[in-house]
């Protein structure tokens, strides 16, 4: 027998020590890590690099999601990028770095929900409107907006990510 489905992660209450404020950031972040999760338990790593259309790949999306989140908290932290997130970003776009597959992938994405979790609940609110640069020409943004970008652009990638897997496991019926 199957379990009732959950109300999406927003409807399910505030997440213990994340405050107030930043709770639709960790909303945000779990309900893209249960849609994936869901979305790919079984997919194929044969079809990981598959571009339909000339589309991003699964890969690269699941590749850049974790990439995404580890830069943010660097910025949100007011720290440059070290030389690992460099060469982990150019290999984003390269395609896959063997041994890769879906499982290693996901597992990548969740640990890094996890690491921006841990953030946010150190978070304090007061701190929010404070003045973060960003990238090497140290454009202007706060932390506040840091966190949302980071929780909107998973969201983005995510949903890009779920028409491309189905499109590329249709093509296989």
């Amino acid at each position: 027998m199957m379990a009732p489905a959950q109300p999406e992660v927003w409807l399910r209450g505030p997440l213990p020590g994340v405050p107030p404020l930043l709770q639709p950031i960790a909303h945000a972040l779990l309900q893209a890590r249960e849609e994936l999760s869901a979305a790919l338990h079984e997919f194929p790593d044969a079809l990981l690099p598959a571009r339909p259309a000339g589309v991003a790949s699964v890969g690269f999306h699941l590749r850049h999601l974790s990439g995404v989140l580890d830069r943010m908290q660097t910025y949100a932290r007011a720290q440059p990028l070290n030389e690992a997130q460099l060469a982990y970003l150019a290999a984003e776009h390269n395609g896959p770095t063997p041994p890769e597959s879906t499982a290693v992938l996901l597992g990548r994405f969740s640990a890094a929900v996890e690491q921006l979790l841990g953030l946010l609940r150190a978070t304090p609110e007061r701190t929010l409107p404070d003045f973060r640069p960003v990238g090497r020409q140290a454009l202007p943004s706060t932390l506040i907006g840091l966190l949302v970008h980071a929780a909107e652009h998973t969201t983005r990638h995510v949903g890009q990510l779920l028409v491309t897997a189905r499109v590329v496991q249709a093509g296989l019926r």
